[in-house]
């Protein structure tokens, strides 16, 4: 109990060794497999669904009331206590452009062109990166390569800046919203099952482990039918 008593409930005690990134995608409702067909939007709504109440706290003027805007390109790195609340960056929805589900509402599946957001996983105090922004690529996981002809990748060329990093921790950093990459597949062969890997890539991320699928990359299937 006395030693329990040394340890921060804000902070860890020991970050020499944090682990990479995890990522995550949504939408996410029965496993890594996106099926739908494009004519029949019951296959298609509840992904669109799962999207928007997912992005309800991504909506501009929420990030606008919470948040404060950040100076691109460097870390937001805060002063002060352990204690003491830190400031949140924004990040809008409207970020995430053709695939932010504002001009269009469903994210691109009544067109076959689905749009699929990519998290980080937090970690406290950690610097993704070392100073150069984490990039995503995706590609077939495995078959044919033409199967996979376009993707799109928001905001800008697909990476987290800087600025949304180090997290604090949900004590502290209350208001912290997670930077995303939405990746929107314009050209996938329909009619097929399609394994795709999205990869994170950058100085110290590790996303090669065939022991843990999640570790710095993620592989879903789509399945577009007409």
């Amino acid at each position: 109990y006395v030693m329990l008593l040394t340890l921060s409930p804000y902070t860890p005690r020991f970050r020499d060794r944090v682990s990479p990134p995890g990522v995550m995608i949504r939408p996410y409702l029965n496993g890594f497999t996106i099926a739908f067909n494009v004519s029949q939007p019951n296959t298609w709504q509840p992904y669109v669904d799962d999207m928007h109440r997912f992005l309800a706290a991504y909506d501009d003027k929420v990030q606008e009331e919470k948040n404060i805007e950040c100076v691109p390109g460097q870390y937001f790195i805060q002063g002060g206590n352990d204690s003491e609340e830190k400031k949140a960056c924004q990040f809008k929805r409207s970020l995430l452009q053709n695939c932010s589900g504002i001009e269009d509402p469903t994210f691109g599946y009544s067109k076959g062109q689905p749009c699929i957001l990519l998290k980080m996983n937090r970690i406290i105090g950690y610097h993704p990166g070392a100073g150069v922004p984490v990039s995503v690529d995706c590609k077939v996981q495995k078959g044919n390569e033409s199967h996979l002809r376009s993707v799109d990748f928001y905001p800008g060329n697909g990476t987290f800046d800087l600025m949304y990093y180090p997290y604090y921790g949900k004590f502290t950093h209350v208001n912290y919203t997670s930077p995303l990459v939405a990746m929107h597949f314009t050209d996938v062969q329909k009619n097929y099952l399609v394994p795709i890997q999205c990869s994170l890539n950058g100085k110290g991320i590790i996303n090669h482990l065939n022991s843990d699928r999640f570790l710095g990359r993620i592989i879903f299937t789509l399945s577009i039918g007409k």
